[in-house]
């Protein structure tokens, strides 16, 4: 796991957030317009609005899914982190968004470099061995 993909779940938050406001504002749009539609004879031109809305909703469906299993992905590798304060420092970083001098004082240290270089220390040691599961 590198630093690049665990700050990918703050913005994978906030997009997973995203979407489901836009499925939300869909989903209301469609059933208005099936309000508004029901009784009348059926055009023989192509989809309906309420067909283009339905393959919206499951496009955005799929999406929210596939955002949620990668979040889901990065949280647990946070949760099974080496020890106590390594899951700590993972997760008022990547979780909280905290600054490193924030955790530091969070967890008891005066020094900010103490949970940066445990962290960088963790991830460079989980990234080797990756790497020698895949050789």
């Amino acid at each position: 796991m590198t630093k690049a993909e665990l700050s990918q779940i703050r913005f994978l938050r906030k997009e997973i957030e995203h979407y489901e406001q836009e499925l939300n504002m869909l989903k209301s749009e469609a059933d208005s317009c099936v309000r508004t539609i029901d009784g009348l004879p059926h055009s023989k031109r192509g989809g309906s609005r309420v067909e283009s809305y339905a393959l919206r909703i499951n496009d955005l469906k799929k999406i929210i899914l596939l955002r949620h299993a990668e979040y889901e992905r990065l949280e647990k590798f946070i949760e099974q982190a080496g020890d106590s304060e390594m899951r700590m420092i993972l997760s008022l970083k990547y979780i909280r968004n905290l600054s490193f001098q924030q955790i530091a004082f969070e967890i008891g240290y005066q020094d900010e470099s103490v949970p940066r270089k445990r962290m960088e220390r963790f991830l460079k040691m989980t990234e080797l061995s990756e790497k020698r599961m895949l050789l």
